[in-house]
């Protein structure tokens, strides 16, 4: 593969430098330019950041990581046309047979990047494993987890995060041998205590699954997991889709939180007109930016990393914090050392910003261009 050189407000870990970022094949070979303030980056025709990282992605571009098939390399081409160089594809609660059949399709796309699509770093295995009075807009097929049957799991694909309610069952006394298995544990779709957040943290629990969503809410005399997060939590994700998470709770959990990084959590309906589409065995209808059940309940969204980094920014964020959210903390949360920022010698991943309207010009995957998106 020939050098590239790409021109712009190049966002590197110091700040902006207005000059020129390089790379060979698939690594990034030089960064060159004169720092600026981000108001001065802004006055060049690009912004040039790390490509954006994913941690909880169902589906997009129609397709379901349920359905097995060829459904992760659908979706993992959908995202990186929004900019999304890496992702977790994640599962759905469903009877073990399926999320068995889910996880043989995708694992060989864990072994090797779909063509033209993100990295696939492994899974987010939401469930079964949860509180089922917390499902959300899961089906109802919660179920204790067993630490064989996680390990199994494991085997079929690289399991990297386990959503489950430490509440239930023996989910906490789980908890230490996860982590000990490189498995990032996160609490969510529970009805836990302040107390018994706080326990699952005190034994390995990494994070907080969608935040303030699927959770019981806060409050001054029972905060709950919330509570625990905001208080203990150094890193959770969140759905800055401004549906799920009213703007002042973002907010909070911003200033709470110092590792808080955006998901998705995306359904088929992400990059497609609206409609009904699957989201595990249930049928979701898309409308007006919404995802939501027949009964109204939200089901995942049609978020892409573009558009979460570009309401970040709506906000009050500025685009160095913003990318921060969707890039630099998800890796430094799965430990990745070559990805999620712009580096000599990090993995040539990047997304380039119109500078006013922060949509899509360009992605680069592995130093691979891809097609954008447009102005979704």
């Amino acid at each position: 593969m020939k050098p590239q050189t790409l021109q712009g407000g190049v966002l590197t870990a110091d700040g902006f430098v207005e000059g020129a970022l390089h790379f060979e094949g698939s690594r990034i070979t030089a960064i060159e330019g004169r720092a600026v303030s981000e108001l001065q980056a802004r006055s060049c025709p690009s912004l040039i950041l790390p490509g954006f990282i994913d941690l909880h992605v169902h589906g997009g571009g129609g397709a379901d990581t349920m359905e097995a098939a060829q459904a992760v390399a659908t979706l993992a081409r959908c995202h990186a046309r929004h900019g999304t160089t890496s992702l977790l594809a994640t599962t759905m609660t469903a009877p073990l047979a399926e999320i068995e059949a889910a996880l043989q399709a995708l694992a060989p796309y864990c072994r090797q990047r779909p063509s033209s699509g993100a990295h696939v770093l492994g899974v987010h295995l939401e469930g079964p494993y949860l509180n089922a009075q917390r499902l959300g807009a899961q089906p109802d097929f919660a179920r204790p987890a067993t630490l064989d049957e996680i390990l199994s799991l494991h085997r079929i694909a690289p399991i990297r995060v386990v959503t489950l309610a430490p509440e239930q069952d023996q989910n906490l006394a789980l908890i230490p041998s996860l982590v000990a298995q490189g498995i990032r544990v996160q609490v969510g779709h529970s009805n836990a205590s302040y107390e018994q957040a706080v326990q699952a943290l005190e034994a390995g629990a990494a994070g907080f699954t969608h935040l303030f969503n699927a959770m019981g809410p806060f409050h001054h005399r029972a905060p709950g997991a919330a509570g625990a997060a905001l208080a203990h939590a150094q890193h959770a994700e969140v759905i800055p889709d401004l549906l799920h998470v009213h703007p002042g709770a973002l907010h909070a959990a911003l200033r709470a939180i110092p590792g808080l990084f955006a998901v998705t959590d995306a359904t088929a309906a992400a990059g497609m007109p609206d409609g009904a589409y699957r989201l595990g065995r249930q049928i979701v209808m898309s409308c007006m930016g919404g995802v939501r059940l027949a009964d109204g309940t939200l089901a995942g969204s049609t978020l892409t990393m573009d558009r979460a980094l570009r309401n970040l920014v709506a906000i009050g964020l500025t685009v160095q914090e913003a990318s921060a959210r969707v890039s630099r903390f998800p890796a430094q949360y799965l430990g990745l050392q070559d990805r999620g920022q712009l580096a000599v010698g990090a993995c040539a991943d990047v997304v380039v910003l119109d500078a006013q309207s922060l949509q899509v010009q360009g992605v680069w995957v592995e130093g691979q261009a891809l097609e954008p998106a447009g102005g979704a």
